[in-house]
């Protein structure tokens, strides 16, 4: 019942550098267009920036723009110009235009960047970047959209009388320098992941923006502590041995993504969105503190809620969404959008075309299956409001070319099949843009999967039949040999569930399915957390938080679905393809306001995401958008029992080789295989398994 659409044994290795995409002479006469001219390697000392207390080196390309990756490292025992070099060449998908090293002086903090142009084009945004006092150096990832806005204050008062040059990352240096990091966060309004050296306090930051668009890992190898824009950027370190996190593997088969703050290796961990790491010399220990949480903004806008009428909201809304894609449009380089025919996309390129004084660049991928396609919907509205419109039909021959990249794209197991889809029209964009606008985010925030009606359904009917009797009788249904009627399963746990959360809880689609080996399974019951070593904030999240059931759902979805799924799958494969995605819905003003909403001006009888139709009916004719939900889903199923993608499967599903390693039960992942083929049952849960044996099968580098 969960929606459709979520998407030698080498623990220690790094992964396979997959294809990145060539430049082309478009993209050359692109920026040439933008007054950057192709440069070919060489490295640039910016003598100015250059503090005696450390070293920077610059190595500028003219290849493309991308969008921007970052990593380091403090107290490493190695090699510090190679590992970074390293790191940053693991990058280099993510910004190839230029790689920039700043070291301390006694090499014990060393910062690495992968640079995106997409604001001032010009050296003066390079990165690593050193403040104005010479205090702070920082390497950041991500866009302030209201660095204009912080800007002018910083002039106004006097804190700067003068910038180097245009670009966010010297804004917010500067504001970090006059306000402190926590109250610059605060006030910035974006998608980011900094890494911030305070010279001074021997100290470094690391923080990430407040719902998690931009990704950040960190933790230790060894003794030395680490960061990184993506995984694979850590594990390209000649002494990465961190082995595989066997205690969240529980986590990744009932989800299809490890959930934050885990990731698949030991020792390794995501920051979570809103979430500052502070670490000082020695470098040995870090403290973590929260400038942002979405549970208490949503807890804070349910008790305050919006008084004036569901017409006002939604102009409110309106206009509120209205300000935040003038803002996200903002770029020195082209800038388009996705539509893919549903609610959130076509009001987030309709208000686009509202704004703009000429056409905006939309873009959509359809396929031949017509359960699956909504290009023709999508086109027809494109030319209602009268974008520069583009599509692309995929094929099952387009899906196995992109499956061999998936793991090494991600860095981890992780398997949304939409990721594929998500690839594909990211690709295809990047022929013509920088950047792409998304609506991601309104399903969460106003109520549009289909799954939260069915489990506010499901629960009231189960809540009329006695505990005494719904628990044993749960029990009995899992005692079901699942193999043979994973519905089974799914009854039993739905039926002993606590409540409105709890059942949602309980219906993830690998919920209740025991794919491990015994032997993990023996060494995991010996863990705390009964049984567990790992809890996500699904497992944590109180009964009743806000009033309405809904809003739970909603916020639990925010919580963890939107950020490790949604918005990992999204960075990934539009970065993978050099492509800057940005999402109006989840600009603050935008999020803070939808939270203050009552559930009725979101959803009404069956009606869903009720006043986005509000504002999307006074630009599009209702009868192009009131359709079914189709979502972002591929016929998977069907294509992996094609002759070519069969084989592929069953090459990953090497019987001899899953023994080696330990870690999944080989007769539970045979009989699941089996099912599948030949009843077409556990189409989602295969997935899972075979994402995460490509992960595990993907040779070094």
């Amino acid at each position: 019942m969960r929606r459709t659409s979520r998407a030698c044994t080498r623990g220690c290795f790094a992964k396979k550098f997959y294809d990145l995409p060539k430049a082309n002479l478009s993209h050359t006469k692109e920026r040439l267009k933008y007054g950057v001219l192709p440069i070919d390697d060489f490295y640039l000392s910016l003598n100015f920036e250059i503090p005696r207390s450390g070293i920077m080196v610059i190595s500028a390309k003219g290849k493309g723009v991308t969008m921007c990756g970052i990593a380091g490292f403090c107290n490493g025992d190695f090699d510090w110009r190679k590992a970074i070099g390293k790191m940053n060449e693991r990058l280099h998908h993510r910004g190839p235009d230029a790689s920039g090293v700043w070291a301390s002086e006694d090499k014990q903090v060393v910062l690495g960047h992968r640079r995106l142009a997409i604001v001032d084009l010009t050296p003066n945004g390079t990165q690593p970047m050193v403040s104005h006092d010479g205090r702070y150096v920082i390497v950041y990832n991500g866009e302030i959209y209201n660095y204009p806005v912080i800007r002018d204050r910083l002039i106004r008062e006097k804190r700067v009388t003068a910038f180097r040059g245009t670009s966010d990352t010297e804004v917010l240096l500067e504001a970090v320098s006059a306000y402190g990091l926590k109250e610059t966060l605060k006030m910035s309004k974006g998608m980011f992941a900094v890494a911030l050296y305070d010279k001074k306090e021997r100290a470094l930051f690391l923080a990430r923006d407040r719902v998690g668009e931009k990704p950040l890992y960190y933790g230790f190898v060894g003794k030395t502590f680490v960061f990184a824009s993506e995984l694979g950027a850590i594990s390209s370190l000649d002494n990465f041995r961190n082995p595989v996190n066997k205690g969240v593997l529980e986590a990744y088969f009932r989800y299809g993504y490890i959930p934050a703050p885990y990731s698949v290796y030991e020792n390794l961990y995501k920051l979570e969105p809103g979430k500052i790491l502070k670490i000082k010399a020695p470098f040995q220990d870090y403290e973590l503190s929260t400038y942002w949480s979405m549970k208490d903004i949503a807890c804070y806008g349910q008790t305050h809620l919006f008084q004036g009428s569901e017409q006002e909201a939604a102009e409110e809304l309106e206009r509120r969404l209205k300000e935040a894609i003038r803002g996200q449009m903002m770029a020195d380089v082209p800038v388009g959008a996705f539509l893919s025919a549903g609610i959130d996309s076509s009001t987030i390129v309709a208000l686009m075309q509202s704004v703009s004084d000429r056409s905006v660049r939309s873009y959509t991928i359809g396929m031949r299956e017509k359960e699956f396609n909504e290009a023709e919907i999508a086109g027809k509205i494109a030319a209602h409001l009268g974008t520069e419109h583009t599509e692309l039909y995929i094929t099952e021959e387009d899906a196995k070319r992109v499956i061999p990249k998936l793991g090494a794209m991600f860095g981890e197991p992780f398997a949304d099949s939409s990721q594929i889809p998500t690839y594909l029209v990211s690709r295809m964009t990047r022929e013509h843009v920088t950047v792409s606008l998304s609506g991601d985010g309104g399903d969460e925030l106003f109520c549009g999967y289909q799954t939260y009606q069915s489990i506010e359904r499901i629960w009231q009917k189960t809540a009329r039949i006695p505990a005494v009797i719904r628990k044993p009788a749960s029990a009995a249904l899992l005692n079901s040999p699942w193999g043979k009627d994973g519905s089974l399963v799914t009854r039993g746990r739905l039926l002993g569930a606590s409540g409105t959360e709890d059942m949602y809880r309980r219906s993830a689609i690998g919920e209740g399915i025991d794919l491990l080996a015994p032997e993990v399974r023996r060494e995991l019951a010996s863990s705390a957390l009964n049984g567990r070593s790992w809890e996500t904030v699904m497992d944590t999240y109180p009964a009743g938080l806000l009033p309405e059931p809904l809003h739970n759902l909603m916020l639990m979805d925010m919580l963890m679905y939107h950020p490790d799924d949604i918005l990992t799958k999204v960075d990934r494969t539009s970065m993978a393809v050099s492509l800057e995605t940005r999402v109006p819905m989840l600009d603050k003003d935008v999020l803070e306001f939808a939270w203050t909403l009552p559930i009725s001006y979101k959803k009404q009888g069956n009606v869903t995401k009720k006043i986005l139709r509000d504002i999307l009916y006074k630009y599009v004719p209702r009868e192009l958008v009131e359709r079914p939900k189709t979502g972002f889903a591929i016929p998977l199923h069907r294509w992996l029992k094609e002759p070519e993608l069969r084989e592929w499967a069953e090459g990953l599903l090497d019987w001899q080789g899953i023994r080696e390693q330990q870690l999944l039960n080989v007769d539970a992942v045979s009989r699941m295989w089996e099912d599948f083929v030949e009843h077409g049952i556990w189409r989602q849960q295969i997935w899972y398994v075979l994402m995460f044996l490509q992960f595990m099968q993907s040779p070094a580098p």
